[in-house]
């Protein structure tokens, strides 16, 4: 599968959880990419609306998995994300 199409009502996010997760896990997690870096995984794509954001959150508690962040970032950009809910000064 080569992962969710991006669209005008997407939203791109990164989702990082601790510990790792096998590449095989993408189908499980509607297509979105993952990779793993420094002790977490990084699960990332467009995401179509809160509900499904939610729905992938769902996965992540019921497999057990510690949640580390959910950021909001802009498609194909290697920059910080900027936080969800974080106060802009």
């Amino acid at each position: 599968m080569t992962g969710p199409e991006y669209s005008q009502s997407s939203t791109y996010y990164r989702i990082r959880i601790k510990g790792g997760l096998s590449k095989q896990w993408s189908d499980w997690f509607e297509g979105l990419e993952i990779s793993s870096e420094k002790g977490s995984t990084m699960i990332t794509g467009p995401i179509k609306d809160q509900a499904a954001l939610h729905g992938i959150l769902n996965r992540i508690r019921d497999l057990g998995i510690t949640l580390v962040s959910v950021n909001q970032v802009v498609p194909n950009c290697d920059a910080e994300p900027a936080q969800i809910g974080k106060k802009r000064s």
